[in-house]
């Protein structure tokens, strides 16, 4: 089954939002930094909207911006806004409540899937997406070096 993008794209919006400082961005622009079309940049604004991540106007000098500082901004804060609540699903049907696998495989499931999820929210609760910027400055830096 393929993985969600949605993050990764996420998290290049908002570091060129932050790279950007107070200039909004137009989901166009964006949308040709992540090499996608503008709707999808559009769907991923929307969820980071609704989190309170970035702040967007309408009209010719619109666009998008950050509605907080980068600093204040984790990974755990955008991959919630884009991603939901957990890392992985359960089953979509109920499995067979006769075979012995099948009658606990959830609830022994429930259990890893929390464990998973607060492994996940206590690194990306650890980074901002100032240290992103800065990891890409650093990385910058040692491109023109070369």
């Amino acid at each position: 089954m393929p993985t969600s993008s949605r993050f990764a794209v996420a998290v290049h919006v908002l570091t060129l939002m932050a790279w950007a400082g107070d200039e909004p961005l137009k989901s166009e622009y964006v949308a040709g930094s992540v090499n996608t079309n503008a709707v999808v940049i559009r769907r991923i604004l929307s969820a980071l909207a609704r989190a309170g991540l970035v702040t967007s106007q309408t009209g010719a000098a619109g666009g998008s911006r950050l509605a907080r500082k980068a600093s204040e901004i984790t990974l755990r804060d955008v991959y919630r806004a884009v991603e939901g609540q957990d890392i992985f699903s359960l089953h979509r049907q109920p499995p067979n409540a006769a075979c012995p696998i099948g009658m606990n495989i959830e609830s022994i499931l429930v259990e890893v899937q929390e464990e998973v999820d607060d492994a996940l929210d206590d690194v990306l609760s650890k980074i901002t997406l100032e240290n992103i910027v800065q990891s890409f400055k650093a990385c910058r830096g040692k491109k023109m070096k070369s």
